[in-house]
């Protein structure tokens, strides 16, 4: 099994970044046949904006940018996908929501049908999602954070194109949280995320 782990924090020194490495020694530490990449998109340099070589693309009259297309391959070869990242205004960051705008493309992730009908193409994909927010628990729930963040990512995104959604935490670190307990947590979730991937069955497989 092999995932694709993707941060979104200029900092490498962050709690953020700190989850994500623990997550990907828990997948390590699942098995000898288990691996990881990290996609650290500020690292990377990854632009983010829109441009008109996307929309293009999008139009379906050239091919997409050749950044696009290196991160739609990235995704490609793995089983899973795991999304780390800071939560900013109910969200995630610009950078990370730009990822998404540009290569979860028309034709690539979803077919879209003279605006009628969508096609998911990315049901074989699943996703984790690890949010890092540094409000208390009862500050999200009074607000309907939960709820604003599950509709714009969960449905908004993945269910668009058929990803499932495989598991989903919040990681806060107010309320006296203890961060180390929170790193234990991702090296844990890391450590199930081979089991959450189907496996063929070698039998019916012939």
């Amino acid at each position: 099994m092999h995932a694709l782990v993707v941060v979104a924090h200029p900092n490498t020194g962050s709690f953020t970044h700190a989850v994500a490495n623990h997550i990907g020694k828990g997948i390590e530490d699942a098995g000898s046949d288990h691996s990881f990449e990290l996609a650290d998109l500020t690292a990377e340099g990854f632009d983010p904006r829109f441009s008109l070589g996307d929309v293009a693309g999008f139009d379906l009259v050239t091919p997409y940018p050749d950044d696009v297309i290196a991160e739609q391959q990235r995704i490609d070869r793995a089983d899973t996908l795991v999304l780390v990242f800071p939560i900013y205004w109910w969200s995630m960051p610009a950078i990370m929501k730009g990822w998404i705008d540009r290569v979860f493309t028309n034709g690539w992730a979803y077919e879209d049908i003279d605006g009628e009908k969508v096609i998911k193409k990315l049901t074989h994909l699943k996703v984790h999602l690890v949010a890092i927010g540094g409000a208390g628990l009862g500050t999200f729930a009074r607000h309907g954070y939960f709820g604003a963040m599950k509709l714009q990512i969960h449905q908004g995104i993945f269910d668009y194109c058929g990803v499932e959604v495989a598991s989903s935490e919040l990681m806060l670190l107010a309320d006296g949280n203890d961060p180390a307990a929170h790193l234990k947590t991702a090296h844990d979730l890391g450590a199930t995320i081979p089991a959450k991937v189907v496996q063929p069955d070698l039998d019916m497989a012939g």
